[in-house]
């Protein structure tokens, strides 16, 4: 054969010509190719967040019980696939696409078929709660085996710390477009097409006890079944997008070899310090945040009576946080990431929400304000702790020179804690719903559930965030380490290129 063909292979083809110059930085192309590989995540994992728990219990016709044992089993279900995914990962041999790429390649036509079934409601009464628990689990699975190998993917993509910051910076601000696009496009599509609700729900409730919104007792011509179908066109939509966001990825970006280990690796990283206290620190705030989004959208509908305009309120949130993130970037470069956690989460999302429920029976334009103040706060949860992760890395580096390898095991068990506060937050406000006597599609709701709404909202989600920025107080990595660690990698780097210098001489001469 020609020798010419037989060096040509995946990795050159899923390459751009020169995706680094010999300084390692990473070009724009790459940099946005790389950005883009994040968007399947957030664009299916917003739609979820905001509209499955309401799909299930208004559109499915779930029982609550039923509908908190999925979140919460397919939540658990998806936690534990991501150490286990990440153990694979570093026990896969080096292809010719890479090491992660094959994950990101293979997973993604199963995820978007698994991902447009969760929004079909199946015929059978009597199987439609094994349906979405074995089609969400699935799910869950196919898309960690997408997101883990993209996560430690960050640690492969550049040697450079001021290279990984900025890729994280376009990842971020790609990631919350994504969310834009994916509450956008579950919203206006569902939004417009969403059926009564039943008036004849309110005679099991007291009247005395129950807050109507009178708006929607006029009877509209949209049947549950139009319902039911702009849901799977609003799925058909984000799975094209999946795949071609997945596509870019794959075909733009470059990663490098290092070799990995898993066992030792992973007691070495479960055990170090600074990476303990910043999965906790963002374990309780992810807790609120995913508390916030998996009843924000029945809290509008409810407790604030703005059925016709939950969808629009969701998506100024997020357009806020894109546009917020190039402040945040320039911020913690700035003032230091352990000062961007503090002004970010407090001061944009805790104080607006507090004035919003304690102090605002039910205003509209109070409600946009509101939510323009959080999309704030949602940029910043999005941006630091991906930001503040390789520092972590990095540091674990030059306190173990000798370790190598073990950046999937960082990026695998973050993602796993996350997804676990995920399916807490989901299976505690489902359960709390079905306990305060949730009516499926009323007009109205008992004063209990718009009460349980209100503190899954602001109180609870309040204490999680202090309880988190109380761990991070103790996070030891600051700006002057993190300078510190930059200045002793390189060094590092720089003396094993003059090694292997050296040896390629020695043997050059013998």
């Amino acid at each position: 054969k020609d020798p010419v063909s037989q060096q040509l292979n995946c990795a050159s083809l899923a390459t751009p010509k020169n995706p680094m110059d010999n300084t390692g930085r990473l070009s724009m192309c790459s940099k946005l190719c790389y950005a883009i590989g994040g968007a399947p995540y957030q664009i299916t994992g917003s739609a979820l967040g905001f509209f499955l728990q309401i799909y299930l219990l208004d559109v499915a016709q779930l029982d609550p019980l039923h509908a908190s044992i999925i979140l919460f089993v397919g939540r658990a279900w998806d936690a534990v696939t991501d150490p286990t995914v990440g153990f694979l990962v570093s026990r896969s041999r080096w292809t010719r696409c890479g090491r992660m790429m094959p994950w990101i390649l293979i997973s993604t036509p199963f995820a978007v078929l698994t991902y447009f079934l969760i929004w079909y409601v199946p015929p059978v009464e009597q199987g439609k709660v094994l349906w979405y628990l074995v089609f969400y689990c699935l799910f869950q699975s196919l898309q960690t085996c997408f997101h883990v190998p993209y996560s430690a993917l960050t640690m492969f993509i550049s040697m450079d710390q001021k290279e990984r910051d900025s890729a994280t910076a376009y990842r971020m601000t790609v990631e919350v477009l994504g969310t834009v696009v994916g509450t956008a496009i579950q919203g206006q599509i569902v939004g417009g097409a969403i059926a009564p609700c039943l008036p004849g729900d309110l005679d099991v409730l007291d009247n005395g006890n129950s807050t109507l919104l009178g708006s929607d007792f006029n009877i509209t011509h949209i049947s549950l079944d139009e319902t039911k179908q702009a849901y799977l066109i609003a799925s058909a939509v984000i799975c094209t997008m999946y795949v071609l966001c997945a596509a870019v990825l794959f075909l733009g970006v470059r990663e490098q070899e290092e070799p990995m280990s898993f066992f030792e690796g992973m007691r070495m990283v479960m055990g170090y310090g600074p990476y303990v206290k910043l999965v906790m620190g963002f374990l309780f705030t992810s807790l609120a945040f995913m508390l916030l989004e998996g009843n924000f959208a029945l809290f509008i509908t409810y407790t604030l009576g703005f059925r016709n305009d939950f969808q629009n309120i969701l998506l100024v949130i997020m357009l806020s946080g894109t546009l917020s993130i190039p402040f945040w970037q320039w911020f913690l470069i700035r003032f230091g990431k352990k000062t961007a956690v503090y002004i970010g989460i407090t001061v944009s999302s805790v104080l607006p929400f507090m004035i919003l429920i304690v102090c605002i029976e039910s205003s509209l334009i109070v409600a946009y304000v509101v939510s323009v103040a959080a999309g704030v706060s949602v940029a910043a949860a999005f941006l630091l702790p991906w930001s503040m992760l390789p520092d972590v890395v990095d540091d674990f580096k030059v306190k173990n020179p000798d370790s190598s390898g073990h950046e999937a095991i960082f990026y695998s068990f973050y993602v796993f804690f996350t997804k676990f506060a995920s399916g807490i937050s989901l299976g505690i406000s489902t359960l709390s719903l079905d306990f305060a006597g949730y009516v499926t599609r009323g007009c109205s709701q008992p004063d209990a559930v718009n009460l349980t709404l209100k503190v899954l909202v602001s109180p609870a989600p309040v204490v999680l965030i202090f309880l988190g920025l109380f761990i991070f107080k103790t996070y030891p990595i600051d700006e002057e380490r993190r300078q510190g660690n930059r200045k002793l990698l390189q060094e590092m780097r720089e003396s094993d290129q003059d090694s292997e210098t050296e040896s390629t001489e020695l043997g050059s001469a013998v």
